[in-house]
């Protein structure tokens, strides 16, 4: 098998320099036209150790955090304020973090940068908490509820839905690929690190924490592979995962529909769709929500 063009994203969608290109340029237009916002909140003394928070009109119901992707080397939290738009339409509070990239630090340095980044934000907010990430960002995102544990307890216990989009769950593939040569990603750190080789986190075993795994039809098969991974494992322990291929999607444009408030991406997020119900006690309400597969 051929690691190398099996995570290559790049050489397999057409364009695929249009749509980077774009990704900043819309982001920026929407920090400027929306008003209410802070922007560069530190959680640690690196430079990249920030994140933007943009809140709705009236009191925010809750929080939702969304983790870029990248290949952990890449792009930073300016590259993708518009995706906070949908979710801000519904009434919750949105924040997006940058963190330290490789090679300037270890992936599981990496992975304590996000969970730095999303206990700072949830004491700006109050309510429930909702997690999504973006390729390494959906790997960030369901690290934070599987494993030794990065969270507090008080904080994992807001959190009511996790969503990964396009993520990449298990990371021993990629200790065959050149990007390692940068990622420096070990057995240990691979063992260590991959949400689909650990133990969800009791709150998720128990249906209080919703779980989505969502990707594009047209993506390559190892990254549809990864989407299936996560639900296969955890599913196995008795956790409700839905899992979505969306028709149409690949890599670069699956995360598009946060954009719109009526996409059903969006209500994944905010642990919508067959119901609405936000109770974390209703868990026959989670189970008919969660448990559902293409």
């Amino acid at each position: 098998m051929d690691f190398d063009d099996a995570y290559a994203n790049m050489a397999h969608i057409p364009d695929a320099q249009s749509f980077i290109a774009k990704w900043p340029e819309r982001a920026a237009e929407f920090r400027a036209n929306w008003p209410q916002k802070q922007l560069d909140i530190a959680y640690g003394d690196d430079p990249r150790q920030r994140f933007d928070l943009f809140l709705p009109d009236e009191v925010a119901k809750g929080l939702a955090v969304f983790i870029h992707g990248g290949y952990w080397r890449a792009f930073a939290k300016d590259d993708w304020s518009h995706l906070a738009a949908g979710i801000l339409a519904h009434g919750f509070a949105v924040a997006l973090p940058s963190y330290r990239l490789a090679p300037q630090v270890p992936l599981d340095e990496i992975c304590r940068d996000a969970a730095a980044a999303v206990t700072l934000a949830a004491a700006h907010v109050d309510g429930p908490i909702h997690l999504a990430g973006h390729s390494a960002g959906g790997h960030l995102a369901t690290r934070l509820i599987s494993g030794e544990p990065l969270l507090a307890a008080p904080l994992v216990k807001r959190i009511v839905a996790v969503t990964s989009i396009s993520g990449v769950h298990d990371l021993r593939p990629l200790l065959h690929t050149k990007l390692n040569d940068l990622l420096a990603i070990t057995n240990d750190i691979a063992a260590k690190e991959s949400p689909a080789l650990l133990m969800p986190t009791a709150s998720v075993v128990a249906g209080e924490i919703g779980v989505n795994v969502w990707g594009g039809a047209e993506e390559r098969p190892e990254f549809r592979r990864q989407t299936d991974l996560l639900a296969l494992s955890w599913g196995g322990l008795g956790v409700p995962v839905r899992v979505m291929h969306e028709k149409g999607r690949h890599h670069f444009d699956v995360i598009d529909g946060l954009i719109a408030s009526d996409d059903d991406l969006v209500s994944a997020v905010l642990g919508q769709g067959a119901s609405t119900c936000f109770l974390r006690t209703c868990r026959a309400c989670w189970k008919l929500t969660w448990i559902a597969a293409e």
